[in-house]
């Protein structure tokens, strides 16, 4: 005995002495008679992060964790908790699942939890702004690399103070396939939530928001229960992402962010500063998005047609000028009665409108339903 409880006192105080005590004769369990009790205690310590030579494995920091770093121990403060989740095994047997997100003062990492440790999600017993010590095995997830927590692994709270520090992108850095991406932004538009049916029969939902920092803007799409948070927030609130990837769009080739099931976003009272940027007309080309700002120059008419599709839709024209020239607005939808509104030098801002080539090649802009317009 005296020799199991030299092992334990190996481990730091990272899990009670009774918890390793019952590790310890689980094992024996396991292992079929094959290994006597120290044999067992050397391998629960081994697995909490001790090897079996009685060397203590160092606490590790987030920005140090690689795919190929093995067993690792770490102490964080609890950033995000994701839904468990329930699975079929091969073998017939149910299996949980949880994922959370960790931080030290070096940066974050995603810790995903397994069956009884993913229950203590279930039950609602972990928190954000917690902090635990944790000791788990790296291997490379879905979207990076993660610490994995099972039953005879590490995780238990502990009153040790904790600096938390999430790496935050900025806009202009954001590239397309990039993951695990963490920003602070303020809120520009927001969309209204649509549904779709899915390949499985199910039903499915997606909103938009625009967003903006200091280094530009970025269109992001939130699926499912997420889209809930569009009606939960206003047009300037800040907001924080975690664990976001970027894809292009396959219509116009803009890159935007992607928060899915393993990425959470929440108001923050941090204030984000954004300024638009508009573009002068002159310098207007093809095939990109600009903001504009003018004074209305010309009015067309409203006009309705029917879509292909049987559909109804209006459109209408108006020209703005600024100081380096004019250019043609196409007006679609609920923007083409804008052209109602307004009067000749009405100042105007046209925000994230598509140009392209029109009537005689001369360069127009088209404001669909991703286009913003502001009457000053």
């Amino acid at each position: 005995m005296d020799e199991i409880n030299e092992i334990y006192e190996k481990l730091g105080g990272v899990i009670s002495k009774d918890d390793f005590t019952s590790k310890v004769e689980e094992k024996v369990e396991q292992m079929s008679g094959l290994c006597d009790t120290k044999t067992a205690a050397m391998l629960v310590a081994h697995d909490l992060g001790v090897s079996d030579t009685g060397g203590e494995q160092q606490i590790n920091k987030v920005s140090d964790i690689t795919p190929n770093s093995g067993n690792v121990k770490l102490i964080a403060k609890i950033m995000t908790v994701f839904p468990a989740k329930e699975f079929n095994r091969n073998d017939g047997t149910i299996g949980r699942v949880a994922n959370l997100i960790v931080a030290d003062d070096t940066g974050s990492i995603r810790l995903t939890l397994w069956d009884e440790r993913a229950d203590l999600v279930k039950n609602g017993q972990i928190e954000i702004g917690q902090n635990y010590q944790i000791a788990g095995y790296v291997k490379e997830g879905y979207s990076g690399v993660e610490v994995n927590i099972g039953n005879n692994g590490v995780f238990c709270e502990t009153d040790e103070k904790v600096e938390a520090r999430i790496e935050s992108k900025q806009i202009k850095d954001i590239t397309n396939g990039m993951g695990d991406i963490n920003l602070r932004a303020r809120v520009l538009d927001i969309s209204d939530i649509r549904t779709f049916n899915k390949r499985d029969g199910g039903t499915g939902r997606v909103a938009n928001l625009l967003i903006g920092d200091e280094t530009g803007k970025i269109r992001v799409t939130l699926w499912d229960e997420l889209t809930d948070f569009t009606q939960q927030i206003e047009v300037d609130d800040s907001v924080e992402i975690l664990n976001a990837y970027a894809r292009e769009n396959n219509f116009n080739q803009q890159v935007e962010m992607q928060v899915g099931n393993r990425g959470t976003i929440k108001r923050t009272e941090q204030e984000v500063e954004f300024k638009e940027s508009f573009t002068p007309i002159s310098d207007i080309i093809p095939g990109e998005s600009y903001s504009i700002t003018g004074q209305v120059s010309g009015l067309g008419e409203l006009r309705e047609f029917t879509r292909d599709d049987g559909t109804e839709n209006m459109v209408s024209n108006i020209y703005v000028s600024d100081d380096t020239g004019r250019i043609r607005i196409a007006l679609w939808g609920d923007h083409a009665t804008l052209v109602e509104e307004v009067d000749i030098d009405t100042d105007i801002e046209i925000i994230d409108a598509y140009s392209k080539s029109g009537f005689n090649d001369e360069i127009e802009l088209s404001a669909g339903n991703r286009t913003r317009i502001n009457i000053l």
